[in-house]
């Protein structure tokens, strides 16, 4: 499983992008991919871990899934 931080949220359109603490990349996540909790809670800066896996839309990209805060 993947660590990183959340750098950005955008709530209107519920999703937002992960850190990875193992690379530079930057890792799109969306609302649905949330393990637990509610989106409205997370914050950016948060830990999180993940697993990576191939966009549907675009399987050049990744993106999150399985995303569970670690602090």
């Amino acid at each position: 499983m993947a660590t990183g931080k959340i750098t950005r949220i955008v709530r209107d359109r519920g999703f937002g992008f992960i850190q990875s603490s193992d690379s530079n990349e930057e890792v799109f996540f969306h609302t649905t991919a949330l393990a637990a909790g509610g989106f409205d809670d997370l914050k950016e800066g948060q830990s999180v871990e993940f697993e990576i896996q191939p966009d549907p839309r675009n399987p050049q990209r990744s993106r999150a899934a399985d995303v569970r805060v670690t602090d």
